[in-house]
C-alpha cells in the first residue's frame, strides 16, 4: 500500500515515467538470433520482437530474424500451430524478414516448401552465422532474446 502511495505522489509530481512516442528512437537496424528449439522461448523473441516494433515503429525499423540449428523448428511450428503462424504472419505483414540457414536445412534433411511456414528461396541464407556477422558488419544491432 505505502508503495502505491509514493507512485501515485510521485507522479503527481511529475516524476512519473512516461512512454516514448513511437519513432523518438529513430532509424534501427536490427537482427534478431534464433537457434534454439524451445517453444516458449520462441514465442517470447516474437514477442520481443513486437513490442520493439511498437517501440520504433515500423516505417523507422529494418529488422530481420535469423534463424539456424535448433531455430528451424518455429517455422517447423507454424506448419501446425495456428497461434506461431498469426504471429510469424503479423510480423511479416509488419515488414520483418526471416531468413533460414542453408546449412540447417541440408542438415536437418528439410524441405522448405513442405517443412517450413512460408519460406521461399530468396529467405534461405548459405549460413546462419555468416548472415549473422554479414549484418552485423552493415550496421545492424545484434540481438538474442
Amino acid at each position: 500500500m505505502k508503495k502505491l502511495i509514493a507512485i501515485a505522489i510521485m507522479a503527481a509530481l511529475g516524476f512519473g515515467v512516461t512512454v516514448a512516442n513511437a519513432g523518438s528512437y529513430g532509424k534501427q537496424k536490427v537482427v534478431y538470433h534464433i537457434n534454439y528449439k524451445k517453444e516458449k522461448r520462441q514465442f517470447g523473441a516474437l514477442r520481443n520482437i513486437q513490442n520493439h516494433i511498437n517501440a520504433v515503429g515500423k516505417e523507422n525499423l529494418d529488422l530481420r530474424v535469423v534463424m539456424h540449428g535448433g531455430g528451424y523448428t518455429l517455422l517447423k511450428r507454424a506448419n501446425t500451430d495456428p497461434n506461431m503462424q498469426s504471429k510469424v504472419v503479423s510480423l511479416k505483414k509488419q515488414g520483418i524478414k526471416f531468413n533460414i540457414c542453408a546449412n540447417t536445412i541440408r542438415g536437418k534433411k528439410l524441405n522448405y516448401k513442405n517443412d517450413l511456414y512460408d519460406v521461399e528461396q530468396a529467405d534461405i541464407v548459405p549460413s546462419g552465422v555468416a548472415e549473422l556477422a554479414h549484418l552485423q558488419a552493415k550496421g545492424f544491432t545484434y540481438i538474442k532474446p
